[in-house]
């Protein structure tokens, strides 16, 4: 009887098996063939379709991202980062749906920037600064750490606090931005953020992430505002419903920078602190690809050293004095740097 039954559950389970294998889950034989190995912004990217078994094929189109192309492009006019290609090939009467995974390279190495230390100012050394922005000659924080996170305005040529709210013990904040008189202010891993009016430091209201991962940097270019989640990826927000538009995605020739922190927007590109890192990369928001780099490390040996100091983070442009402003997690001064390309 054991067997008998053994017998029938096989049979059952054969039955069940050949019933769900269908045509749609025949691994089809043709596929997308791309010429270069890798690919550059510029570059031109010649499509075909690989056929061992010699179908005819009566029709063919390809898609970049969901926007038709044709089987030779030129990669200019777009982002760079991780991009799919689909390709319909309709062999008699039937058409598939082949694509393939390509990433897309800056076309060109980035610059370095040298700078000099115009002035040095008074820090708080227990803020943990993640968020630093000028708004109308004024000087606004974020810092972090949970049960310590704060919004500040401060006195950046004395260090003195001119107003302060803590966040809720919850919360561990991050980058700033301020926008039409309000500060939009990110949390961690919380996926919300807040914003207030910059005058009184009332919250406003609060908002949701979208498929960004958690909140790190925040900047505007006074009509979109852009958030890195620590990854390579910044995203485009909407300032008045703060929906997540599109993104770009950070590279250089070589690869993608991970890790993009608090963000700074001057004159036309994106300035982001690099998290574990001492540096500022430039950014070109249309493209994502880096065009300059900036080595502060000099600068964490200026600072008093104690056994809670971190890495630079932080940077805030002064648009009327046309300087830089940096510092540092747990850094007891600011400076005022003025840059130049090497």
């Amino acid at each position: 009887m054991k067997i008998y039954k053994y017998f029938i559950l096989t049979a059952l389970s054969l039955l069940l098996t050949n019933c769900g294998d269908t045509n749609g889950s025949k691994k089809s034989s043709l596929s997308i063939n791309i010429e270069a190995k890798s690919l550059m912004l510029g570059d031109k990217l010649t499509l075909s379709i690989n056929n061992p078994q010699q179908q005819e094929i009566t029709n063919v189109s390809y898609e970049l991202n969901g926007k038709a192309i044709e089987k030779q492009s030129v990669l200019d006019h777009i982002t760079l980062g991780q991009k799919t290609i689909t390709a319909k090939v309709t062999v008699g009467d039937k058409t598939e749906t082949l694509s393939k995974t390509i990433q897309i390279y800056n076309n060109e190495k980035p610059s370095y920037y040298k700078y000099e230390v115009i002035n040095t100012y008074p820090h708080d050394i227990t803020s943990y600064t993640q968020g630093l922005e000028f708004y109308n000659g004024e000087l606004y924080e974020s810092t972090g750490q949970r049960t310590e996170s704060k919004l500040r305005k401060v006195n950046f040529e004395t260090g003195e606090v001119l107003k302060n709210i803590n966040l809720d013990d919850a919360y561990f904040g991050e980058g700033l931005t301020i926008l039409n008189d309000k500060i939009y202010q990110l949390t961690w891993q919380a996926k919300r953020g807040f914003v207030y009016d910059v005058n009184t430091f009332e919250k406003l209201t609060t908002f949701n992430y979208g498929t960004s991962k958690e909140g790190w940097g925040i900047c505007n270019d006074g009509e979109t505002l852009y958030k890195s989640d620590g990854t390579e990826k910044i995203y485009l927000l909407n300032p008045e419903n703060l929906n997540e538009k599109s993104h770009i995605e950070v590279y250089t020739e070589k690869g993608k920078i991970p890790n993009l922190n608090e963000m700074e927007w001057i004159n036309g590109k994106i300035f982001a602190n690099i998290y574990q890192k001492n540096g500022v990369a430039i950014i070109n928001p249309k493209t994502g690809g880096v065009e300059g780099v900036i080595d502060f490390t000099p600068l964490r040996k200026l600072v008093t050293q104690h056994p809670q100091l971190d890495v630079l983070n932080g940077i805030a442009y002064h648009p009327e004095r046309e300087t830089i402003f940096v510092t540092g997690k747990n850094w007891d001064k600011i400076f005022e740097v003025k840059i130049k390309k090497q």
